[in-house]
Order: structure tokens, then C-alpha cells, then sequence
């Protein structure tokens, strides 16, 4: 646990600092552009990807090109509107009508203001004209004409309020929601403006309600949040979406709710301050409503998707159709009317986040529908305690997950984990109507990826690469990766470990390089090391070096291997075999033979980075080595490719063994059985088994000076192979025995002088 803590214990507490800088940007104490601007794109992505269908309760009746066309351009005489008012109501039985409109100046279209001013100049003393003209007045006074339409009628005016030194007040404000005295001494935030343009009086007086049609958009342009209140002066008045829903419902006041003091106290969303409004109450039937409000007393426009005639959201009808009585009373009968244009040059767009040219009458529509459901989007009190949750699990799962991981498993626990995110953070954005911000999670979520790799391309890469510069030399390509994987768990030091060390050398090398020119001897001399090199990293053995015609390899360094000993085996038997292959090729090109003799031991041995301050290399040492060496010599006496020793033999025992001898090598004075490797024991037939019997028996008659029977058994076996160069060797040592016994108290053992 402490070496795993020592090798990644620098990240999991960078994890933690990041996880910590997570948590001070949830709670505010750190503001970011970068975050507030990703917390918008997630917003507007859940709204794009979510769709509702039409909603017949609400209907835009559509000033298009067709009505314009016909009726002649806007804004229409108000006897008109009028009229279409009357149709919304006697003919279609809407249940409330909102223009999208203003009406700020008084109607001169119909000419009534030109005869009055006739009356009161050229024709003052004609009492005839004036009598005629004050029974016309009811007939060209389309302002009263349209006072008189709404009078008692479910009709609510749009308004805009404004701001700045150069703006002016006109027209009259419908009267207000509540005043700041309703508020009991408490502040609220509030767009609060300076100015307005209203409706012309006698309308505004004549209509149910009025609401202002100012939009709120954010830093970028577009309409996410909808004001729901505006402060004027002392008086907080409605928006057009609010007293349109008002009216429909039937109420006639608007109330704040506040927050109590316990609430406030409880709560963990910190940005509201005490005092802040909780929600509006409006006292409709057969139920009070209650609208729930964020910041600046707004709400968020549930949009239900892209808008506009083809968006499917709401009907459109051209008023042109109304006025003709075209539209199917069941269409606009008992359902909520909006009046605006399409019309070029009139259309009324807006930025969403679902379009960015998107009808600003829908976003009015939207907001009623949401009025009308009682369903709103909004961030919930709790909304810092799920942040401060998703910032926290994240930081533990990946803080310290990470480290432990591969690039590969990295991203994919990443994806997870931010698929996780999203998923669970649209859920209760489109089942529970929650909007929680997401941004300091799945920023947090990058950073510990970005880092993670970042640490892992700079270090442990770099580690790595330094790891293939150091073995890549020496060891198989797979062992360097796999030793790049983990670098921390390799180095150059020096330590001592059971190896096997192998050394191969070519027999007759002088009389080889007299008889091939410089360039054939090298293609010669790389043919063969190339082989045998590649039949040593084959097994994943590591090249130590190249000693003229010798090469020196061992297995179980720097990458443990327990099979270390089968392994140096199994590659000196494979090296033997190419050798007679690359035999045949160097025959063909009429170049002198190639033979090979292999040590092999097996023991204790110091590995590491040895040499001087001017070269050193990556190699072993140690009597074990040594003693590979000096079988790799003798090899050359017993007429075998490869010789090794006895703890190799005990170290790889799924081989069969032809044992040579014991031996006394120059530097050693303990004895070491030496022994010929002849394949794996499940591949050796009958008769090569039998031989083998045969010959150790011989052996045993041979240490037990029963020298008639040694040499009737081994002449026997000479017989059978007469090229191998074991038996003679035995039938000459034989005959010297028998005219130089070696005495009762003979070992066995063939002393070596020479290296």
C-alpha cells in the first residue's frame, strides 16, 4: 500500500485540489466566464433535445402576409380591431385575448379629426355640419370604437418599459400588481425601469388588463428567462404572460410570497439573500395559483421546441381568417388567444435557445402554457447540495480511479462517468423539472482526464520511452511495452537474482573469416547474429552483448520470469535448429559452414547497469556466469551444440537430459554436473529414450571403473551413431584408464585447465 501511495500519491492529491477548487466554484467563491458560459450550453442542449406537442389551449392568430395582402398594412384601423376583438369573443368564445402589439397613439385613419377641425374653422358657423358630424362621431371614432370592444371583454394590451436619459413616458400603465408596501418592509431584485411606452388611455382604461412585453435576455443575446414582474416607481407591474394567464384563470390580484426567516435560514441555495420573494400568488379559482420565481422575479421559458408555423407547438391562424369567420369555432373556442405578426418587415424575433430567430409571441405562449400546467423549470433550493454531491463523487471515483488506470480503461471510466452526469442531470431536468447546473461537475470530470493524461504523457511516458531507450536494445519489444506500462517497477541498479545465462559462440571462426572477403564476412557474421538474436528475444531473453562472434543473453532480468531457466532451454534448442537451417543457405552460397556451441547455467548472479564513468551496459556477473561461459568452451570436448548445468537441468525438468559428465572448471573447485538438453521429455520416442538409458547406465559403469563393461556398452552405442563424438571421447578416456587406472579413491570428475 505504501509503494502504490509513494507512486501516486501526487496525483490523488492534485485530484483532491482540483475536487476542492470544484467545490469553492459551486458555493460562488469562484466566478468563471468559462463556466457560466458551459452551464449555457448545457442548458440549451436539454432544451433543444426535449419536444412537446401542440397545445390546442393556445392559439396565435397571426397578422401574416395573406391578411396584410387583403386588409391593407399594419397597424389596421382600430375598427377593425375591433372587430376582431368582437369576433375572438361574441363569434369564437375565447377565453382570453393578449395582442402582441402596441396601441401608444390615438387612431387618425378614419378622417373624423380633419372634419373636426373643419367644424371648428371653415364650416364653425354651418350649425347643419356640425350637427351632421357629431351623429358621425359614434361611426369615426375608431379609438372609442375600440374602447367600446373591450370593454368587458377578456382582452390584455402589451406595453414596453424602458430606460435612459432620452426616453419618454406616453400612453397609461394598466394598474399594478402590488406595491412595494405589500412587501412589508422586505427588497426584492427587480428589472426596474425609468420610463414606458403605454397604451393609449381610453384603451388601457376599457381592458381588462395590460402587461409589458419587454424580453430578458442573457449576456449572449438570447431569451432564456422571462420576467414574470417589473418594478415602475413604487409598483411592481405584470407582464403580458402573466395577466394574460390571470385572466384566463379568472383571478383578479397578484401577491408576493416571502420567504420566512426559517426558510431562509434552512436553505441552501445561497443566492438568495433574506428578504428575496419566494414565489407570486394569484387568486384564482377553484385553486390559488402559485408561480415560483428566480432571480429579478423571472421565471425560465419552457421552451417545447423550435417555433414558428412548422415547430408543431402552437396553432397559427391568419387573422384574415378570424375576420372572415374561416377558423373552425372549436379551434380558438375556449382557449387562450395571442395576437402578433409574421408579417416582413413586422416579424417580431427573438434569440432562444432552441432558435435563433425564434417568434416572440411564443415565448409569451410558452410561459402561459407553463402557468396553465403549473409546471416550471427551475433551479431547486437544493441545487447547491446536488452540485456540491456530483463535484464530490466525481472527484473521489476519477480523483482516484485515474492513476490506477490505463489510457484505455481512463477514457472509458471518464465516458461513464460523464454519461452518468448528463443522463441523471436530463432526468430531472425533463421528469422532475429541476435545472441544476452541470458545468463545475463535468469541468471537474476534464480537468482529472486532462491531468491524469497530461501526468501520464509527461512522466509516465516519458518514463517509458526512457525505459525503451535503456532495454529496448536488449530486451523483446513486448517486454518493453510491458515494462513501459509500469516503469517505476524497473531500473538499471544493480541487485542479485536467479538467472539463466546463456553464451553461444561459432566453432572455427579463425578458419571462417580467412576464407570470405571483408563484406561476405560481415553479411556472414550479421546473418548469424540476427538469427540467434532473434531466437533469444523470441523467448523473452535479454541481449546482453555481441563479443565478435559470441553472443551473451540471459532470461529473468529486468522482467521477472519463473520460467526463466525453461525459457534459456527452450531458446538453445531453437538456436541450434536455425543454425543447420542457416547451414543449408550458407552452403548454397559456397561459404564455409556454420557451427555453434551454447552454455547454459543457471543461479545466482548480479544484474544491473555495470561498466565505467566512460561506457556501461546492462549485463551480469557473478561465478554463475562464469560458469556458463566455461560450458559454452567445453562444449567443443564433448562433441555437443549446447551444454548445461546441473541447476539449469533441475530449473527446466519438462526437458530430457543426456548427462556428459562432472566437471572441475578452471576457478571452480567444487565438481558440477554438465549436461546435454535432447528435446521436450513428452517428444522424445522409444529408442532415443532407450539410448538414453543406455548411456547413463554405461556412465555409472564408467565412474565405477567397470571398465570391460563400460566400453562393451558404449561401443554399442558408438556402433549405432558413429558421429556422435561423445562415445569416442568415452572409449579413448577407456583406454587411457586402462593403462593409467585412476586410483580407488577417483571422483569421477574431468578436470578443465584452460578456459
Amino acid at each position: 500500500m505504501r509503494r502504490i501511495f509513494l507512486k501516486h500519491g501526487i496525483r490523488w492529491l492534485f485530484g483532491l485540489l482540483l475536487t476542492g477548487v470544484g467545490w469553492m466554484v459551486v458555493k460562488g467563491d469562484i466566478s468563471s466566464t468559462l463556466i457560466d458560459r458551459l452551464d449555457i450550453f448545457v442548458y440549451d442542449a436539454r432544451m433543444r433535445v426535449q419536444r412537446g406537442g401542440l397545445d390546442p389551449r393556445i392559439v396565435l392568430v397571426d397578422i401574416d402576409e395573406k391578411s396584410i395582402a387583403e386588409v391593407g398594412r399594419w397597424p389596421w384601423s382600430r375598427d377593425l380591431v375591433a372587430k376582431l376583438i368582437e369576433k375572438f369573443d361574441t363569434h369564437y368564445h375565447a377565453r382570453a385575448i393578449a395582442f402582441d402589439v402596441i396601441f401608444s397613439e390615438p387612431d387618425t385613419s378614419s378622417g373624423y379629426r380633419t372634419l373636426e377641425a373643419l367644424a371648428r374653422n371653415e364650416f364653425k358657423d354651418d350649425e347643419r355640419f356640425r350637427e351632421r358630424l357629431t351623429a358621425l362621431k359614434p361611426r369615426f371614432d375608431y379609438d372609442q370604437r375600440m374602447a367600446n370592444a373591450l370593454d368587458e371583454r377578456p382582452v390584455v394590451l402589451g406595453y414596453f418599459f424602458s430606460s435612459g436619459a432620452d426616453t419618454i413616458t406616453k400612453g397609461l400603465l394598466p394598474p399594478p400588481g402590488f406595491t412595494v408596501q405589500h412587501l412589508k418592509g422586505r427588497d426584492i431584485e427587480a428589472a426596474e425601469y425609468t420610463s414606458y411606452t403605454g397604451t393609449f388611455e381610453p384603451l388601457q382604461r376599457a381592458a381588462k388588463a395590460g402587461g409589458f412585453m419587454n424580453p430578458t435576455p442573457d449576456s449572449d443575446g438570447a431569451v432564456r428567462r422571462y420576467a414574470l414582474l417589473a418594478r415602475y416607481g413604487d409598483a411592481y407591474y405584470e407582464s403580458l404572460a402573466l395577466a394574460t394567464a390571470r385572466v384566463a384563470l379568472g383571478g383578479s390580484l397578484v401577491r408576493p410570497v416571502m420567504f420566512s426567516a426559517d426558510e431562509l435560514g434552512l436553505s441552501v441555495k445561497l443566492a438568495r439573500e433574506y428578504g428575496a420573494l419566494k414565489a407570486i400568488r394569484m387568486n384564482t379559482k377553484p385553486e390559488v395559483t402559485v408561480i415560483p420565481v428566480e432571480r429579478e422575479l423571472t421565471t425560465l421559458v419552457n421552451y417545447r421546441g423550435p417555433g414558428g408555423r412548422e415547430g408543431g407547438q402552437f396553432r397559427y391562424v391568419s387573422a384574415l381568417d378570424v375576420l372572415k369567420e374561416k377558423v373552425p369555432v372549436d379551434v380558438i373556442g375556449g382557449n387562450i388567444v395571442l395576437v402578433g405578426t409574421t408579417a416582413a418587415g413586422l416579424r417580431d424575433l427573438r434569440a432562444a435557445p432552441v432558435n435563433p430567430d425564434y417568434p416572440g409571441v411564443e415565448m409569451h405562449a410558452n410561459v402561459i402554457a407553463s402557468i396553465l400546467d403549473g409546471k416550471y423549470k427551475q433551479e431547486p433550493d437544493f441545487s447547491i447540495a446536488v452540485q456540491l454531491a456530483q463535484v464530490t463523487a466525481v472527484g473521489i471515483m476519477l480523483g482516484v480511479a485515474l492513476p490506477l488506470l490505463s489510457p484505455l480503461w481512463s477514457i472509458i471510466a471518464v465516458a461513464l462517468v460523464g454519461g452518468t452526469l448528463v443522463g441523471v442531470n436530463y432526468w430531472m431536468f425533463q421528469q422532475l423539472d429541476y435545472v441544476v447546473p452541470l458545468a463545475a461537475a463535468l469541468l471537474l470530470t476534464a480537468a482529472l482526464f486532462v491531468f491524469n493524461l497530461a501526468w501520464g504523457y509527461l512522466f509516465e511516458y516519458r518514463k517509458g520511452r526512457a525505459m525503451v531507450n535503456l532495454f529496448g536494445e536488449y530486451v523483446a519489444p513486448e517486454l518493453v511495452a510491458e515494462m513501459a506500462a509500469d516503469p517505476s517497477s524497473y531500473s538499471m541498479e544493480g541487485e542479485s537474482r536467479e538467472l539463466t545465462v546463456l553464451f553461444c559462440d561459432v566453432r572455427g571462426f579463425t578458419t571462417i573469416s580467412e576464407g570470405l572477403t571483408p563484406n561476405e564476412l560481415r553479411e556472414y557474421i550479421n546473418l548469424y547474429l540476427t538469427a540467434m538474436s532473434e531466437d533469444i528475444r523470441g523467448n523473452r531473453g535479454t541481449l546482453d552483448k555481441y563479443i565478435g562472434d559470441a553472443v551473451m543473453a540471459f532470461w529473468g532480468a529486468p522482467v521477472k520470469l519463473p520460467d526463466h531457466a525453461s525459457r534459456a532451454v527452450a531458446s538453445a534448442l531453437q538456436m541450434l535448429k536455425t543454425a543447420k537451417r542457416l547451414n543449408d543457405e550458407l552452403t548454397a552460397r559456397n561459404w564455409p559452414p556454420l557451427k555453434i556451441g551454447i552454455g547454459l547455467n543457471t543461479g545466482e548472479m548480479r544484474v544491473g547497469d555495470m561498466g565505467s564513468r566512460i561506457r556501461r551496459a546492462y549485463t551480469v556477473m557473478g561465478d554463475a556466469v562464469n560458469l556458463g561461459s566455461r560450458l559454452e568452451g567445453i562444449t567443443k570436448a564433448y562433441g555437443v551444440g549446447l551444454a548445461v548445468g546441473d541447476v539449469t537441468r533441475a530449473a527446466a525438468p519438462e526437458y530430457a537430459y543426456r548427462e556428459l559428465d562432472r566437471v572441475r572448471v578452471k576457478g571452480k573447485n567444487e565438481p558440477v554436473p554438465i549436461f546435454e538438453p535432447i528435446a521436450l521429455d513428452g517428444e522424445v520416442d522409444d529408442a532415443t529414450r532407450a539410448t538414453l538409458a543406455r548411456w547413463h547406465a554405461a556412465l555409472a559403469l564408467v565412474r565405477a571403473q567397470d571398465w570391460d563393461a563400460a566400453e562393451r556398452d558404449i561401443r554399442v552405442l558408438h556402433d549405432a551413431d558413429p558421429e556422435r563424438a561423445l562415445y569416442a571421447l568415452y572409449l579413448t578416456r577407456i583406454a587411457y584408464y586402462w593403462e593409467h587406472p585412476p586410483g580407488a579413491d577417483w571422483d569421477g570428475v574431468t578436470t578443465f585447465e584452460t578456459k
